[in-house]
């Protein structure tokens, strides 16, 4: 409690200063001297400026002017105020009761701040604490302690330093404990006791420059060192999920007990020290291995890890293109891979598609390196990818291909599309996949029309009409040649003679659609090449003007054979229904009589009649026995032969396409190139009427679809200069002129 005449002072003051405020409360005084004159007041409310008083009954205004005399404070005032402040916080810094009361001992400091006296109490008090600090932090700087006892210790003095200030509601006393406080470096022990110091650090604003500095220097030189070290010994799997591991602890001590803003800064470093700096080693020495193996779950976290740093993700795409690449050219470039090229493509191409989706998200930069990549390993051989993707699809589309569905087809074809359209030979693939539809369709191989117009479609949707305007018109013959022979087996029915027994069906082709076949004059029995003068004298009747070219390479059909078992049909070619019916006349023949009976070129008939005497179904004996047609063998006709079935296939032995017969085929599509060099370069020349060679030659690589050579086009200009389509300018060698 004060003294009488402190508190008379402080009553004087309220009233001086009531009229200074927007309003207050006034309750009822408890000393002498200001009780008669605010007794019959309970509470003032402001209004305007003076003030509505209230009793019980009426409320009445009442205006407080201010007082004129000035208040003098007692001589001790100031020593007696102090001394009970002094000992108030010591009591509290030693956790000793308080004897006065908190409300007194804010009053006093007002006071004192109120009367100037603000600079000195202050003065006073910081002294007074830093006195204290000193002592508790002291206890600190001395002999060497045990790091687990020092920061219990130190969190100790720390949670009672901050109950002191909650007591005593000042700011002075953490900038004191700030100026004193040393911070030591300790190993992670208590996670609670970490936190609870770090936090002290924090509350210091001393956490950066005592404490974050020093970890990251300690962190960049522990990572830097564990880097170097296990990079080297650690298989890459391995090296990822320890640097996975690393990252996920750094982010459990943010979480547990770092503050939040060393979170970029520790995360950093880590992915600085245990990555980015080994980045280049990562990639080279795993990648690859990672790839050929199909290790999804590690190529994910690979890319999930390399894709924190900066040029992680670049790097990576970068060297899975060099690893496509270096995969892809082993299987393109190999010879003894033609075989089996084109599955190990589309094998390589759906697991790679599938590690792109899986593990680097679908990410379009991994998308089109994957593409490209593609296209360059796939067109250094040149030629034979296309050629192989031809035949390979010819494989897929023939009859007794039963290895996949309908459904399983066309996804099938859509992979090989995806092939395809890697290749810039795509001329060469036209070449081959014409001959072979054309074998398909004339010998009924075709597993599947609906397949083959499925092809034909997507050809036409990838590189336009024009592409496959050849190809549609191949499938348009083959459904007129069935129009004309239900008219041709009309006419017969109307001009049958007695003892025909011939069915005979003809595929009417124009020339422009299908592939050239050699013209091969073999000898057809008479009662055979009567039905061929009947068809022509029916075609002719209905479209006058037209000429028909007989090819027999590509006919076949029925035979029906009598044995000593029985009667057999036999499914043959015209090659080998012609060698057949030599035996009608005679059991036994030589390879020069055949030959010359039937006018068959020498390699075809040893093939036919390999076919006859040396296959499953040898309706033929062979003299000597043996795999191969030689000079001087005999062949008799086998009546002992027998067979569970009636109707027998034999099928014709597939001779391996000779070097002679690509290289004619790419010589085909070599000639259709010059053409369409040639027509490309009077189109330009006539438009333009005067060009540059080099912005000719710019032209030309815009135009034409296919790859093609400076010296190719050189070529062609000085052919079409020869033939007079153009000219060089008289004053300048280098300039072309188009000639009218």
């Amino acid at each position: 409690m004060l003294p009488t005449s402190e508190a008379a002072f402080f009553k004087k003051r309220a009233h001086r200063e009531l009229a200074e405020e927007d309003f207050v409360v006034l309750k009822k005084p408890k000393t002498d001297g200001m009780e008669d004159r605010k007794e019959n007041f309970s509470q003032i409310h402001p209004v305007s400026n003076g003030f509505v008083g209230s009793r019980n009954t009426v409320a009445k205004k009442l205006e407080i002017k201010n007082l004129k005399f000035k208040p003098i404070l007692p001589k001790d005032f100031q020593e007696r105020s102090w001394e009970k402040l002094k000992k108030a916080v010591i009591a509290i810094q030693t956790a000793k009761p308080i004897d006065t009361s908190l409300e007194e001992l804010y009053q006093f400091v007002e006071n004192l701040c109120s009367h100037g006296m603000a600079e000195k109490v202050y003065s006073q008090l910081k002294g007074l604490i830093e006195e204290h600090v000193a002592e508790t932090v002291g206890q600190f700087l001395g002999e060497f302690q045990d790091k687990l006892i020092f920061m219990k210790k130190m969190n100790e003095a720390w949670s009672s330093h901050c109950h002191q200030i909650i007591m005593c509601r000042w700011d002075i006393f953490i900038q004191v404990w700030r100026v004193h406080f040393v911070e030591r470096h300790g190993d992670m022990i208590d996670r609670s006791l970490i936190k609870s110091l770090l936090r002290m650090l924090v509350d210091l604003q001393i956490y950066k420059d005592a404490f974050e500095i020093k970890f990251m220097s300690a962190t960049e030189s522990l990572y830097a060192a564990e880097g170097k070290q296990l990079v080297n010994e650690l298989d890459v799997p391995i090296y990822l999920h320890h640097a996975e591991k690393r990252l996920r602890e750094e982010n459990e001590r943010l979480l547990h007990y770092l503050d939040s803003s060393s979170k970029w800064q520790l995360i950093h470093c880590v992915e600085k020290q245990l990555l980015s700096e080994h980045l280049n080693t990562i990639l080279t020495k795993g990648l690859d291995i990672l790839l050929e193996e199909n290790r999804l779950e590690d190529l994910s976290l690979m890319y999930t890890l390399l894709c924190r740093v900066s040029t992680g993700k670049a790097d990576l795409c970068s060297k899975m293109a060099e690893y496509v690449k270096k995969r892809g050219k082993i299987i393109v470039i190999n010879p003894e891979k033609d075989k089996t090229m084109v599955q190990e493509l589309l094998d390589f191409k759906e697991k790679l598609d599938l590690i792109v989706e899986k593990c680097f998200r679908k990410n379009d930069k991994f998308v089109t390196s994957l593409k490209d990549s593609f296209e360059s390993f796939i067109n250094q051989r040149q030629n034979k990818p296309a050629e192989m993707i031809a035949k390979f699809v010819d494989s897929k589309l023939r009859a007794g291909n039963k290895e996949n569905a309908e459904e399983e087809m066309e996804r099938l074809l859509d992979r090989i599309m995806v092939l395809f359209r890697f290749i810039h030979g795509k001329d060469v693939f036209e070449a081959f996949y014409k001959k072979d539809l054309a074998k398909r369709l004339l010998v009924g191989k075709s597993a599947s029309v609906d397949s083959e117009k499925s092809m034909l479609s997507k050809l036409k949707a990838e590189c336009g009409a024009g592409f496959t305007s050849k190809l549609e018109g191949m499938f348009k013959d083959m459904e007129l040649s069935r129009d004309i022979n239900n008219a041709f087996k009309q006419f017969l029915n109307h001009n049958r003679t007695e003892g025909d027994k011939v069915d005979l069906t003809v595929n009417v082709l124009s020339m422009a659609f299908w592939p050239t076949y050699p013209v091969l004059q073999i000898h057809i029995p008479p009662h055979l090449a009567k039905y061929q003068e009947i068809f022509n004298t029916f075609y002719k009747s209905k479209y006058a003007g037209r000429k028909l070219q007989w090819q027999a390479s590509l006919g076949h059909c029925i035979l029906k054979a009598e044995f000593k078992t029985g009667g057999k049909e036999l499914q043959v070619s015209v090659y080998q229904a012609l060698c057949l019916l030599m035996f009608n006349d005679c059991d036994e023949l030589t390879l020069d009589e055949l030959k010359e009976s039937t006018n068959i070129e020498d390699g075809e008939i040893r093939r036919t009649l390999q076919s006859l005497a040396c296959g499953k179904a040898r309706v033929l004996t062979k003299i000597p026995k043996g795999k191969d047609i030689l000079d001087g063998d005999k062949f008799v006709f086998n009546n002992e032969f027998t067979n569970a079935l009636y109707k027998i296939k034999i099928n014709q032995v597939q001779m391996k396409e000779t070097n002679a017969e690509q290289k004619a085929t790419e010589e085909s599509v070599y000639q259709d190139r010059q053409y369409q060099i040639d027509a490309a370069i009077v189109r330009i020349m006539k438009t333009r009427k005067t060009l540059n060679h080099n912005l000719l030659l710019t032209e030309l690589f815009n135009q034409l679809e296919f790859p093609v050579k400076p010296t190719d086009l050189k070529k062609r200009i000085e052919s079409l200069i020869d033939r007079d389509y153009m000219q060089r300018d008289k004053d300048s060698s280098n300039q072309y002129n188009y000639v009218a």
